[in-house]
């Protein structure tokens, strides 16, 4: 057999609409493609690359844990996983963590914990209920949870007992029976739904009815979360936590990696082989996140987030209102939504022509997730050109 030794794209599976570029190299804030164009890079790998491109301190730890274990499995603990799990349930409400190895798989594993903690507080409780406009993942679990109708309908019939509500009280009082709800999901920052943050008086009002009901409230921080909104938790936005919280895509600097931050309640009612993972948590992927955590929970690091997001919030308003072409801005910290005339698409499309990265987060918004270490004259470069194709 002769392996092939030029790469082509039409051996992968088609599942995705990738740009045409080929990218090489990265240097803090921008990507590089093989032609040494620089992109100012407002992506971040889908709010994964909180640290940019080229940070020593990550491949400092990468080395050192190349020289160290892979991989043991979870028959064994390991002090990398050990560390980060402690390091997380003090800088949290949580009081033990899973490590799996993605923000769907984190999910999913939510909503089993859920189950399996309701279903010791009644026979009958085990309905997962998401909100309108979510994104949770695209397994089956995840994807019964997603209010994507494009993304559902070529896989019915999807996992039972899971439902998406309206984002209102009332609604959800009528939806959370005591005798049947297990749990409820939420984005605190919709993300992909169109960067829509919840308000903070319906989510305190969902907790008090949560626990009135005896129902479990998971807070999917998955891109939201470490550091994206100027505090390390998004929660702590709303004044209460959460039962369980899910992590993924910054957490181990571009390696894959997810984890469930579960509170002792919740924690006490899981049993050895009630869920479990190959990969999650091995030594090499969590000596990783245990550096990427240390810089995210880092106050210098979240004050320049929150400082900077107020002021990105006041120059996009600022757009808006000089051009005449954005029809709304919504966002917080270094996650930001803007709804253009036109497609976000075309915004999309232009601003790559013109070496910015921005992504898109519905037909009309086109979403901004700039590294977490972009400064402030970055963040007005990136502004300035998104203003010219606007």
């Amino acid at each position: 057999m002769t392996l092939a030794t030029t790469p082509t794209v039409d051996a992968l599976l088609g599942n995705y609409k990738r740009a045409a570029v080929d990218f090489v190299a990265g240097d803090g804030v921008y990507l590089i493609d093989a032609d040494g164009k620089r992109y100012l890079d407002f992506v971040s790998g889908i709010a994964v690359n909180a640290l940019g491109y080229g940070d020593e301190g990550l491949r400092a730890a990468l080395h050192t844990a190349a020289d160290g274990l892979i991989h043991v499995s979870n028959l064994y603990a390991t002090p990398a996983g050990e560390q980060l799990a402690a390091t997380l349930v003090e800088l949290s409400f949580a009081s033990k963590a899973f490590f799996c190895n993605s923000g769907a798989e984190a999910n999913e594993g939510a909503f089993k914990f859920a189950r399996r903690w309701a279903r010791t507080r009644g026979d009958m409780k085990h309905e997962i209920f998401a909100l309108r406009g979510s994104f949770h993942g695209r397994l089956f679990g995840t994807l019964a949870a997603t209010d994507r109708p494009s993304y559902r309908l070529p896989f019915r019939p999807l996992a039972p007992g899971i439902s998406i509500v309206e984002r209102d009280i009332e609604d959800l009082a009528i939806a959370l029976s005591p005798e049947t709800a297990a749990a409820v999901i939420l984005e605190p920052i919709q993300g992909e739904g169109g960067v829509r943050m919840l308000d903070a008086g319906f989510v305190r009002e969902l907790r008090a009815l949560t626990k009135e009901r005896d129902v479990a409230l998971i807070f999917d921080e998955i891109q939201c979360g470490l550091g994206r909104t100027g505090t390390l938790f998004a929660y702590e936005h709303f004044g209460i936590e959460p039962d369980m919280l899910t992590l993924a895509k910054p957490i181990a600097g571009g390696l894959p990696m997810g984890a469930v931050l579960v509170t002792e309640e919740i924690a006490s009612t899981i049993k050895p082989g009630d869920h479990g993972t190959t990969f999650g948590g091995g030594p090499f992927v969590t000596s990783i996140a245990n550096y990427v955590v240390g810089r995210l929970s880092d106050p210098e690091l979240l004050r320049a987030v929150a400082q900077n997001g107020e002021w990105l919030g006041k120059q996009l308003n600022e757009i808006a209102h000089r051009t005449g072409r954005i029809r709304a801005v919504r966002g917080l910290g270094y996650i930001w939504g803007i709804d253009v005339m036109g497609t976000a698409a075309h915004v999309v499309a232009e601003a790559f022509s013109a070496g910015l990265l921005t992504c898109s987060a519905g037909d009309y918004t086109v979403r901004l997730l700039p590294p977490l270490v972009a400064t402030r004259d970055e963040l007005a470069l990136g502004l300035q050109l998104l203003e010219e194709i606007l």
